[in-house]
């Protein structure tokens, strides 16, 4: 059974937030609240982590897995980023945004697009998500909630525990309820934006 742990959305509980990234570092699955509704993480380092994740949302094998970052410069270091998306996507973040962007070294070969070598980046505008990445020191794997057959993440906590007891470590609630809209991803990895999605975030700036 997932651990179900409680916390405040705007000064999330340090107990619990450290009781969530002790189950990360030990290569666990968490549910977590985002700006965008719920989504699934796990450190980097976490080997059946992908495995886990794809076989929730039932995901093949060329789906762009996200990794959450703290701030900009975090972000920097994972993807390569020419002048005009630089000045861009620095301005629409933190947000509801996903940017897809060719890998740096220092993304593991394994998370990265198998053809492309792309990877999926972003920086949430949530209280709760920059508490964990203050706590684990690193960016998160990630996928947002979208279980199948659905179109919308999930937003409740307790929806999230009662669906996913069975297949995740740890669920974190804080307190959300009611409908949750993806975010809106942003393909720049050809040189100039192409939106994949339209989601929470604005997709007229990248018009």
């Amino acid at each position: 059974m997932a651990r179900y742990l409680e916390v405040h959305p705007r000064d999330p509980q340090p107990r619990s937030i450290a009781q969530a990234v002790a189950t990360l570092r030990d290569g666990g699955l968490i549910a977590y609240p985002t700006d965008s509704g719920y989504a699934l993480g796990a450190c980097l380092d976490s080997h059946d982590a992908v495995g886990r994740i794809r076989e929730i949302r039932r995901l093949d094998a060329h789906h762009h897995y996200t990794l959450v970052c703290a701030d900009f410069a975090q972000m920097g270091r994972l993807v390569k980023l020419d002048n005009s998306a630089f000045r861009a996507i620095k301005a629409a973040t933190p947000g509801p945004y996903t940017f897809i962007l060719p890998a740096t070294a220092e993304v593991p070969r394994r998370l990265a697009h198998p053809r492309k070598k792309t990877v999926g980046v972003r920086i949430p505008d949530h209280r709760v998500v920059a508490a964990l990445l203050r706590e684990v020191g690193e960016p998160l794997l990630s996928s947002t909630l979208i279980l199948p057959g659905q179109t919308e993440p999930l937003a409740d906590g307790y929806v999230v525990k009662e669906t996913l007891d069975k297949v995740v470590d740890v669920v974190l609630d804080d307190g959300g309820t009611g409908a949750a809209e993806p975010t809106t991803v942003v393909d720049w990895s050809g040189g100039s934006p192409e939106i994949v999605r339209e989601g929470a975030g604005d997709p007229g700036r990248f018009a």
